[in-house]
Formats: structure tokens, sequence, C-alpha cells
């Protein structure tokens, strides 16, 4: 089975969240299964630079310029580059300038994405058409309804990663986009008004995915759902909406293999991981200590993550003896806050803001418990790494976090499934008792080292997602 992937970012080469991990892994795991996989970007510098060496497959004026179709390898897997210079060689962000303001021709930008999945569909490359366009997010929203424009010649799978960014263009675009006038509708990519490409997605697609189970039934639902509820809700109805849950790439996340730690460690041999959190303590010139429980937190800033709510429950969490350290960035006025907190407690909170792919690794390999209060969260993957680390989540019961962390519990913990702690509403009290209950664990090393062991037993990997994705593509095409 021939499946095109369009995205917008792709681990290590590029990277501003979670979507670039999913899609530097998935596609390997899906042609180990047995399928024909490639990529469609954009010919972002990063992606051109790291994938080096391409051939030319097609030259084409459109209506957002001329542009040159490239097909190189990365890692073993296909990627068709959209090398268009004129829209995607800027410096920084794939999506903003280095002021955080949006760049005013994105709609031309990521509608290409969606034009070019689609020409790959009716053979602009004559050796390759796939069967399944499978768009991810918003960026790659347009390609159903381009293969809808065209009578689909493939069929299409439209991935939400998180329904919270939805792509929103004026109206004014569409005659710019090639698409029909009659698609600016409720019942097409219209949405208040406005040209909605992540409704586009969820509207044309043949089948949707959510990237967890809860999250697919959350964002049926006013509270999840950012406007978009009753579509999915209608989508569910009629059977074209169903949550795969994200998977790990435990080549790269492993704390046996992992050469980012200074020290590697197996569940059955943990000394490694008390080294790992001893560096750490060091480096972040905190107390050294094995006492005080270490709280990680990779993250980015934001009330959607609950680092506000997690900010109220500090005072909690130091009175009771821990530590914290956090690497991330976001909101301006939480990044301010959180340093205010490190220069409050220097030897008990450790802020670093921006992102550091080893400082990461190291976090997850040295913290005790890795902090996830997130108000939504589509699947997470932080937490999945912090269970294969014995770095025990901490979370918010929600999306991805509720089908992959069992409570701590005392049926839990007697009947040897618990992996974590979790807490039900977004209130400081809720959160204030989850962190009472690991000091209480914490208390009793026997019990916490078999949960730590649980954690680690935990299987998340890519191969399972993998075939979950191929069955859905088999009963499509």
């Amino acid at each position: 089975m021939r499946v095109l992937h369009a995205c917008s970012e792709l681990y290590p080469l590029l990277k501003t969240g979670g979507l670039a991990d999913v899609l530097g892994a998935l596609p390997a795991a899906q042609i180990a299964a047995g399928a024909d996989v490639r990529l469609l970007m954009p010919g972002f510098p990063a992606l051109m630079k790291g994938i080096g060496e391409t051939s030319l497959v097609a030259e084409q004026e459109t209506f957002a310029g001329k542009i040159t179709l490239r097909y190189g390898t990365y890692n073993g897997v296909g990627i068709y580059l959209i090398d268009a210079p004129h829209l995607y060689d800027r410096p920084g962000s794939p999506y903003h300038d280095g002021a955080q303001h949006e760049y005013a021709d994105n709609y031309k930008r990521f509608a290409l994405l969606g034009w070019v999945a689609c020409e790959l569909a009716c053979a602009i490359d004559p050796y390759w058409q796939p069967e399944i366009v499978h768009a991810h997010d918003w960026h790659a929203g347009l390609a159903g309804a381009y293969l809808a424009a065209r009578g689909y010649p493939a069929r299409s799978v439209f991935t939400v990663h998180n329904l919270a960014y939805q792509g929103q263009f004026s109206a004014r675009h569409l005659h710019e986009l090639h698409l029909p006038s009659h698609f600016m509708q409720p019942d097409g990519l219209e949405f208040y008004g406005q040209i909605s490409y992540l409704k586009a997605g969820l509207y044309y697609a043949d089948m949707i995915t959510a990237v967890s189970p809860t999250y697919a039934k959350e964002i049926t639902q006013s509270e999840y759902g950012f406007g978009m509820e009753n579509l999915l809700e209608q989508r569910q109805y009629h059977g074209k909406l169903t949550g795969i849950l994200n998977g790990v790439d435990y080549q790269i996340w492993n704390p046996l293999t992992d050469p980012l730690l200074p020290e590697n460690y197996h569940p059955r041999k943990m000394a490694g991981k008390a080294a790992c959190k001893a560096a750490l303590q060091y480096q972040q010139a905190l107390t050294v200590t094995p006492d005080a429980p270490l709280f990680g937190v990779v993250s980015r800033l934001s009330s959607q993550k609950g680092l506000d709510l997690l900010l109220e429950s500090l005072p909690k969490l130091l009175e009771l003896g821990g530590q914290l350290v956090l690497l991330g960035s976001g909101d301006t006025h939480l990044q301010d806050a959180w340093l205010d907190m490190a220069k409050q407690y220097p030897k008990q909170i450790a802020v670093h803001i921006g992102y550091d792919e080893a400082l990461a690794h190291n976090i997850i390999g040295a913290a005790d418990v890795i902090l996830v209060p997130s108000r939504f969260e589509p699947c997470g993957l932080t937490q999945l790494y912090g269970l294969k680390y014995g770095t025990l989540p901490l979370v918010r019961y929600t999306g991805g976090l509720a089908d992959t962390v069992i409570d701590c519990s005392l049926e839990n913990l007697a009947d040897k499934l618990a992996t974590g702690f979790i807490f039900r509403d977004s209130q400081v009290n809720e959160l204030n008792d989850a962190i009472r209950r690991v000091f209480a664990l914490w208390a009793e090393p026997v019990k916490w080292r078999r949960v730590q062991r649980q954690a680690m037993a935990m299987d998340f990997s890519w191969d399972i997602a993998a075939e979950k994705y191929l069955t859905m593509y088999q009963h499509l095409s």
C-alpha cells in the first residue's frame, strides 16, 4: 500500500512540538510493517539542508508561484520537498517570524502543501502515486479539499494532533487557492466567515483520526471541540472518527541506551538513575540529595499545559520538601513568573526558558516525577517518556494522559498495576492532593521501586500504532 504523509515537521531536523516526533517515527514503523510510505514537506531550510542530495521530480507554475518538487531520503524514508525559496526560505520558525507574528502569506504557504499532495495523487511523479494521502494538522488540511475537487484520486486521512490550532484565513483568499467557490459554505471549509484549513481536513477526509482514543471522544464535546464539536460528532456517528494512540521511538527514548544521559540504567539496575539525578541537581545548582523527590517539567508554558496551575501548587511542593527543574518556553507572563520562583528558591527550583533536547533527556532521566498537569492533552509524549525512564508521571485525567497512566490508587497498588498519579479537575486543591500522594509513596521506597518497574514495563512502541493505521487504510481502499 502506497501512503503519502503530508506534514510540516520532522524530528530531528525540524521540531516545534510533538508533531515532529510522530512523523520522525510513524513512517519508518509503517515501512517495517510492509507499507510503501513517503513524506511530503515544505522546503524549509532545515529540511533542505538535513536531507541533502535530492533529485528533480517536477517543475510547475502554481497559484503560489513557481515551485520545484524534489525527492530525497532521510533515515530510510523517502521525502518529497516543495522547493520554493520565496515561500519557505526564512529563518526561524516555519510559522512565524522572530517577533512571533504569523507570516502574512501562510495561507499560500500551507495551501500549497495540500495542493502538491493532491498533485502527487494525480501522478505528478509518474513513478509513484499514493493510494492514501494522510494529512497532519491544519498545515496539510486542504489536501482533502483538493482531492475532493479532483474527484478523489486517492483516499484521504486527516489526523488531529491538536484541535486548538485551526489555520483560519480570510475568505478573500479562496479565489487564489484554486478551490471551487461552492466549497466556501458551512458544509465545506467555511468557519464563521473564514476559511478554516483544519475544518477542511475534518470535513473532506475519508477518515479522521485523533492521537488518542480519549481525545477522539473529547473533541466531540464543546469543552474540547473549539467550535468543531458538532461536525466531529456527525463524523463520529458515521464511523469516520477514531483514536489511535501515538507511540514512542524507543531507539531514541530508552534509558538503557540513551547517549545523552550521564549514566544508563534499566529496571533491575537503577543506580544509573540515581547518578543522573545527582548530576542534574549539581548542574542546576540545586541541593544535591537523594532524599528530596525531584519533579521535572518539559513543556510549552501555556494555560493549556496547566503551567499556571502548577505555579499555584509550587508552595505545597516546596513545603513538602520537593525540588523542580523546568524546561520550556511560551507565554511571557508564565516565563517571567517561573523565573521569579527560581530566583526566590534557587536551591529547590531551576528554570530554563527555551528548548534543549539534551537537557530534556537529562530531566526525564534524572527526575523522580514528570509533571503534565494539562487542561487538555491530545496524546502527550512526555508522560510516555517518563514511564520508560521510571520517572513517574503526575498528570490530569484528559486525552492521551488518561489512556496511558494508571493511578497509584490503593486498589491499583495492590493489584500491581499503578504507574503514576492522576488528578481529575484543573483545581489547585486537586493538584495539591496528587502532590501529597507522591510524597506518601516516596516515603515507602519498596513500593516506589515497584511502581517504577511497572511503569518501565509499559509498551507504547510505534509498531502497535503503525499496524492500527495500516488496518484503517485497508478498510478505506
